[in-house]
């Protein structure tokens, strides 16, 4: 809209006034009230009590209530109670019984419990605030599920009418508007948000959220001197300062980045919250008496400050602004004349001028948001959302509320109209006859207020035009003008009051300020201190007015253009398709849970819902579909059930046998009138009475014959029992009788058993140690034998075992240096290889360097052990040299003695015996004796040789002992190495096809057209192999041109070239045709894979032969997009392709994928000639390719180039593609099928129940009742078909019917929770009839092909299981959340459970304690998103991986494949022909 009416003022409650509505008929119920009904009754404390009736005395009846208490009242003040209303209420209110005050209040009330905050009255929206966040209804998905969803579909919803309008503007044309009001606090800002939320969905705006910015909004806090909203005069009216939930600081933030998106700079920004910052500071100024008579001041140091903070912030003058408060200038011809304001007048001017200053900033924002927008003037229709404060009714009301109710009188006005065009739409719509229907038209009030020129209006601004006209004469004025007119009342203790009786009750309003607020002006004073300030912004709210402008112009009024913009308005409305939207407050404590009766009644009035359901009620308030109706009240004539009758026939004849007048029957709806559908549920409960008591006296009758039967059978007994016991007597004495004559003979046989034993064990006993001796010495020899063996055996085994050791060490150990030599020569190999190897990337370097570390250390091993054996032998060899001197020197130290010896025993032969015998002994003796001391000497020193060369030995053991632990190290380590030689090999291969696989996925581009794929990616590889960056570098072209091919001429190159672009057009040619399969293996293909392979496509640089493929693939599936046939054939050939290409593709080698820096390999003649092919044009290459030995039949690993592995990308995307389209096209065929499976189709008891034929009826109503699902059935088999039949994969086609039955499972289950009258207990039979057909149709599709996707159904068949299970108030929540139901959440469980009701036995849900159970988890779990939402979301992506199909697939054998008849001759393709052996 592009006028808002807002009021400035914000009220603190709602008490206001109360009317009574009337009953239906206007005369009550009194016919219909009989002992034992249930009734409303008006109730001082709850508005309305329920109750039964006890006793009628007359016109008064006693009602027991239901706390206890018995009250007498009048049969004209109850109304009849529905006492098989749905448990969970219904969520349309025409679908009462009874559509009256009490039953209205009662049905809000129940939903309000279970969190069902929105409900319908026809086409109008109540909407009630549940003061807590509820975001699992306003999320994205349930935007989703709303959308194009038909109105009353759905469960109740803000977004259902929002829809509805839009539908309406795009398909008809049509403009429409939102009406949304009610009083402070009952949520419209919040429900205006939430429509255009929905409208910005609709329109493909996504709504954005925001950070958090308490930091920020602290440092504005500080800047602007702000605190807590309780100190600010304009904020603490309500008491309410926060809310649970609500994030200011977010909204904070939100608003910022709204006003960053509509144009508004941070400068002007700044600006807009220093205004509104100055307002709250100008609020807080109080003032007192000044010095002078009649003066005012601040009042103290406290409004100083907000006096001197606000001049800061509007960046003026605060003497200025204190005199702008505090006095007036009064000009007159002779002089200017300064006058002082007393403190009330001085609050006036206060708030005039935060008005004042509001209101500017208010125009501004909205001229600068319009102007940002840029509404399109030449639009044909719009959507207008009006947020307009419902009827307002307070202690004191003045002017604001004068308008306000002005205001909701016109559109109440509107709204009774539209009402009352929809009663006579729905009239229509059914065919019935209809006469006019008077209602209460407020016209009269209207003309009170608004007329001209008797007009309140008016007269208001009469008065204001007269100087001396003050409060209490413009109410003098009302008072003799209205002093007859019915509307207007005057008050009998006011002189200046007035009060006017409004459609929702009598207003009485206080004049004092009437005139002042009614005069649109500026003070001048105010005019000029905020036009010279020095904030441009604020400077541009207040321009100066020309002098001129001035004095021309005349008296404006407020009420005068309040009254133009209103209608204007209201032209705008009449001009829509409206839509109303009724927001109310629970209860004014602003929390939770708590639901008012009386606070809601009076609201429910004042937005003049009571007043449509009067409307309602003064025509055809009750209508049932006839179906509804039968089921009903078919017991009244239960002839007519069994009777061939129509529906329509059946539910006349019903009514016309208990005597009904008045009524009409449409064509699907019996209306009836006020108090008609008491009347007969007055006579259904006869029946049901009459019928109860014929079952009680059957019952009666059942228990006592019962009694008697048991009392006759109870005598029988007693009699057979004496007669048992006189016959127990004669048995007793016949039986001791009988037992003397056993004794006897018993004792008899006793005595000679005893002495045949006493024999018998002595002949035992002697034969026993016989036998035992015997088998003593047979023992003694077996267990020697036995031993002899064992030793026997062990040595066999030790000496066997110790051989086989011996040889299995030495077999070991010459495998060890056999391997050693072995893995040393290919050591050798692998170094001489890696020298050549070009330089790799990151990865690769780092295992080099590994490698080279290892390297490094073994050399330093054998280094370090070549050292140590040197030393050690040096070592040796000097003592060995020591040893051998030594040794030397003992030799000679002996044979110098010897000698010695030899000499002296000669010496002493040859002496004379006597005389020198003395002289010589003692020189010997000397000699022999340093003989003797030398020889000790050179032992100790030999003896510390041999110390030295032992510890030299033990040194040399240890040396030996350490050098083959290195050995074996040294061993382990070259393993070592030889593993992370062969691991760097695979890291390589793996770091190639990463490099490969990168490049291809940053350059494809599937989801553009074939065209458009083909030439960007085969201009973006020519661009890379003109600049020579592709795989390799200018090398190779120079190879190319080398003077191995200077030979090679132009005309040969030419027609090869021509040849393999002919080829590859037939190729192209033949698939694009339908070639059908070989066995389960498509043609198509076999045969591109084999010509890729035999032409080396893989291997070449460039080739258009994949662009024209894929181009072939991409132009199929886009013809038949529908067509599934095709796309599973497609899809089959694709994915089959997909598995020779992942299993022989591998990426090419490093030297391939980055510059060369090292020399190549291929040094030979062959090898540059490879290399040079292998960059050629297609024909050269050719020439070689068709000489190669070896076929293609054998599935090899080849080099792959970059255009190969593009190919396999672009393959891969279309498997993907083609695997949705397919997907998607089934979801489309069966979406239709599921929302009618969702709910049973209505078929009445009357076409179910006809005569004999009954059984038959029943059999083809059952048939006619799973159609839908059958319908489903089919085309999931029609769809298996054509997937096997060409022969998709079967992962593939699990995959599929696995997301399909996601699919069915999301649906189905977001449908049950969203619309009520699914959650019943016979629709829960009949989805699980259904959902038996789908269990069939996987039983018979098998596990190969259906695979998991029953278990994918385990949502809804889970729900549905809780629908039919019997007994449910018996159910504790443990057994509903682990044993029936373990996989939904609380939030679902919660729903269904308040959503259900038993359409076919009247059961009850689960109990209010398993109820109460759930909110509290609820509650708990509330600050949880995501598990809020009770809603399922369907995933849509991709299921799968080329990994995936390679690992579920089996090998293909294409070397039989015969070729198609338009390459079979061609002797280009005879590769293709089947070898024979």
């Amino acid at each position: 809209m592009d006028k808002v009416i807002e009021s400035e003022v914000h009220m603190a409650g709602s008490n206001g006034s109360s009317c009574t509505m009337p009953t239906c008929d206007g005369k009550g119920t009194v016919v219909n009230i009989i002992v034992g009904s249930h009734v409303w009754a008006e109730d001082p404390a709850v508005a309305w009590i329920d109750g039964q009736v006890t006793k009628i005395h007359g016109q008064e009846a006693e009602i027991e209530t239901s706390n206890g208490k018995k009250v007498v009242i009048k049969l004209s003040q109850l109304y009849p109670k529905d006492i098989e209303a749905p448990a969970g209420g219904v969520d349309d209110m025409t679908k009462l019984s009874y559509l009256h005050e009490p039953g209205v209040l009662e049905n809000l009330k129940i939903r309000y419990e279970l969190n069902e905050i929105y409900t319908y009255t026809g086409n109008i929206l109540i909407a009630i605030n549940p003061f807590q966040k509820l975001p699992h209804i306003y999320n994205q998905h349930m935007m989703q599920q709303y959308k194009g969803a038909a109105f009353g579909e759905l469960s109740p919803h803000v977004f259902a009418v929002a829809d509805v309008a839009y539908r309406a503007m795009i398909n008809e044309g049509k403009s429409n508007s939102i009406l949304v009001s009610g009083e402070s606090g009952a949520g419209k800002t919040e429900t205006t948000k939430m429509l255009m939320r929905y409208l910005a969905f609709l329109g493909g705006r996504a709504v954005t959220e925001g950070r958090t910015v308490e930091q920020q909004v602290l440092e504005e806090i500080e800047k602007f001197k702000l605190d807590h909203p309780k100190s600010f005069r304009y904020l603490n009216q309500s008491k309410c300062y926060e809310l649970v939930g609500v994030s200011d600081a977010h909204d904070y933030l939100a608003t910022r980045r709204a006003m960053d998106i509509v144009g508004i700079s941070l400068k002007e920004q700044e600006a807009i919250f220093r205004v509104v910052a100055a307002i709250l500071h100008l609020g807080n100024i109080d003032f007192a008496k000044g010095k002078e008579i009649d003066s005012s001041a601040p009042k103290d140091e406290k409004s100083k400050f907000h006096l001197k903070t606000t001049a800061e912030l509007l960046m003026c003058d605060s003497v200025a602004l204190e005199d702008a408060l505090c006095k007036r200038v009064m000009v007159t011809p002779e002089e200017v004349i300064k006058r002082s304001l007393d403190p009330l007048s001085a609050a006036v001017s206060r708030d005039g001028l935060a008005k004042t200053t509001y209101s500017r900033l208010f125009d501004w924002l909205v001229d600068k948001i319009n102007n940002s927008i840029g509404q399109d003037s030449k639009s044909k229709s719009l959507i207008g959302v009006l947020d307009i404060y419902g009827f307002e009714s307070f202690k004191h009301n003045s002017f604001e509320q004068f308008c306000i109710n002005f205001t909701n009188e016109k559109l109440q006005q509107h709204f009774n109209q539209h009402v009352f065009k929809m009663e006579q739409e729905e009239y229509t719509k059914e065919a019935i006859d209809w006469s006019y229907i008077e209602f209460v038209d407020n016209q009269d009030v209207l003309d009170l207020i608004e007329k001209k020129p008797g007009g309140i209006v008016a007269l208001l601004d009469e008065a204001c035009m007269f100087p001396k006209s003050t409060h209490e004469t413009f109410s003098n004025k009302l008072y003799q003008t209205f002093k007859n007119h019915k509307r207007f009342v005057k008050p009998k203790l006011s002189r200046t009051d007035f009060a006017i009786a409004h459609y929702a009750g009598e207003v009485q309003y206080q004049s004092d300020q009437f005139l002042d607020k009614n005069k649109d002006y500026v003070v001048a004073e105010h005019q000029d201190l905020l036009s010279a300030s020095k904030c441009s912004f604020v400077a541009g709210l207040f321009p100066q007015i020309p002098e001129e402008t001035t004095k021309s112009s005349k008296f404006s009024s407020i009420g005068s253009r309040f009254k133009l913009q209103l209608q204007q308005l209201m032209e705008t409305l009449n001009a829509t398709e409206p839509h109303y939207i009724r927001c109310v407050k629970p209860n004014n404590l602003l929390k939770p849970a708590i639901f008012e009766n009386a606070n809601i009644m009076q609201q429910l009035r004042c937005g003049g819902v009571l007043e449509a359901i009067r409307i309602s009620c003064a025509g055809y308030p009750t209508r049932r579909p006839f179906f509804e109706f039968i089921n009903r009240f078919g017991l009244l004539a239960p002839e007519v059930l069994v009777g061939n009758y129509d529906e329509k026939i059946a539910c006349e004849k019903i009514m016309e046998k208990k005597g009904l007048k008045g009524f009409q029957v449409g064509k699907t709806k019996v209306f009836l009138r006020a108090g008609q559908m008491a009347e007969l549920d007055a006579h259904r409960a006869e029946v049901l009475s009459n019928a109860a008591k014929s079952i009680q006296r059957r019952i009666r009758t059942y228990i006592a014959r019962k009694q008697f039967v048991a009392l006759r059978e109870a005598t029988v007994y007693l009699q057979s029992l004496c007669r048992g016991r006189l016959a127990g007597k004669v048995y007793e004495r016949l039986k001791r009788e009988t037992a003397a004559v056993k004794i006897q003979s018993n004792t008899r046989k006793h005595q000679s058993r005893k002495a045949y034993s006493a024999l018998q064990v002595s002949v035992l006993v002697v034969q026993t140690g016989l036998r035992t001796m015997e088998a003593r010495k047979r023992f003694r020899f077996r267990r020697q034998t036995k031993a002899a063996t064992v030793i026997q055996v062990w040595w066999r085994c030790h000496k066997a075992s110790s051989y086989y050791r011996k040889l299995k060490r030495g077999t070991i150990e010459a495998q060890c240096r056999w391997r050693g030599r072995i893995a040393k020569k290919e050591l050798r190999k692998l170094k001489q290889a890696a020298r050549d190897t070009g330089a790799l990337k990151e990865a690769k370097d780092k295992l080099e360097k590994q490698l080279e570390e290892l390297t490094w250390r073994l050399q330093l091993e054998k280094r370090l052990r070549t050292d140590l054996e040197e030393t050690k032998a040096q070592e040796i060899a000097k003592l060995q040299n020591s040893l051998e001197d030594m040794q030397k020197k003992v030799e000679e130290t002996n044979a110098l003695l010897v000698n010695e010896r030899e000499a002296v025993r000669k010496a002493i032969e040859e002496a004379p015996p006597v005389i020198k015998e003395t002289p010589v002994y003692i020189e010997d003796t000397k000699k022999i004796d340093s003989l003797a001391e030398e020889l000790d000497s050179v032992k100790a020193s030999l003896q510390n040789e041999k110390e030295t060369s032992n510890d030299l030995r033990k040194k040399y053991s240890e040396a030996q002992e350490c050098s083959e632990e290195r050995r074996i190290k040294l061993e382990e380590t070259e393993k070592s190495v030889h593993q992370l030689q062969e691991s760097m090999h695979r890291l390589e291969e793996k770091l190639n096809n990463l490099e490969s696989e990168n490049k291809v996925l940053r350059q494809q581009a599937v989801s553009m057209a074939p065209n458009k794929f083909l030439s960007g990616r085969s201009r973006s590889i020519i661009q890379r192999t003109e600049s020579g960056h592709v795989f390799g570098d200018a090398k190779m072209h120079v190879d190319l041109h080398s003077h191995s091919f200077s030979e090679v001429e132009d005309k040969p190159q030419k027609s090869l070239n021509e040849k393999q672009l002919e080829n590859q057009e037939l190729l192209i040619r033949c698939i694009g045709q339908h070639l059908g399969f070989a066995g389960n293996r498509p043609i198509a293909a076999c045969i591109i894979f084999k010509c890729l392979l035999q032409w080396r496509s893989f291997e070449v640089e460039r080739t258009s032969i994949f662009d024209r493929i894929i181009q072939t693939i991409g132009h199929a599936i886009e013809k038949n997009q529908d067509n599934n046939d095709v796309l599973a054939y497609w899809l089959s050939n694709a994915s089959t392709l997909l598995l020779p290409l992942q299993r022989t593709l591998k990426a090419s080698g490093p030297n391939e994928m980055a510059p060369l820096r090292r020399r190549s390999s291929s040094a030979t003649l062959f090898g540059r000639m490879s290399q040079s092919f292998r960059g050629s044009p297609h024909g050269v290459n050719i020439s070689f390719v068709n000489g190669l030995p070896g076929g293609v039949e054998t599935l090899r690993q080849v080099e792959a180039k970059y255009p190969a592995l593009l190919f396999k990308q672009q393959l891969t995307a279309y498997v993907e593609k083609i695997y949705g389209m397919i997907r998607d096209n089934l979801k489309k065929e069966i979406s239709p099928l599921l929302g009618l499976c969702i709910q049973a189709p209505r078929t009445s008891r009357a076409s179910l129940v006809k005569g004999s034929s009954r059984s038959v009826a029943n059999t083809a109503a059952q048939q006619a009742l799973i159609a839908h699902w059958q319908g489903i059935v089919k085309s999931l088999g029609n769809f298996l078909n054509t997937l096997k039949a060409n022969h998709v994969p079967p992962f593939l086609v699990r995959k599929v019917f696995t997301q399909i039955f996601s699919f069915i499972n999301v649906q189905l289950f977001n449908s049950l929770l969203l619309r009520r009258e699914c959650c019943s207990f016979s629709n829960g039979e009949y989805v699980k009839a259904g959902l038996a057909e789908l269990e069939h149709w996987c039983y018979n599709a098998t596990d190969v092909y259906a695979g998991s996707a029953w278990d994918e159904l385990k949502h809804i068949r889970q729900a549905i299981g809780f629908l039919v299970v019997h007994q449910k108030p018996k159910k504790t929540l443990d057994e509903i959340s682990h044993d029936l139901c373990p996989v939904l959440s609380i939030q679902q469980l919660y729903r269904i459970s308040t959503m259900y009701w038993d359409d076919k036995y009247g059961t009850h849900s689960v109990s209010s304690d398993v109820i109460s159970k759930m909110r509290v988890l609820m509650t708990e779990d509330s600050n949880n998103a995501v598990s809020n939402s009770f809603l399922l979301d369907d995933d849509s992506s991709i299921p799968f991986s080329v990994d995936d199909i390679s690992k579920s697939m089996e090998p293909i054998d294409i070397s039989d494949i015969e070729p198609p008849a338009l390459i079979r001759e061609n002797s280009g393709f005879s590769f293709l022909l089947p070898r024979s052996n």
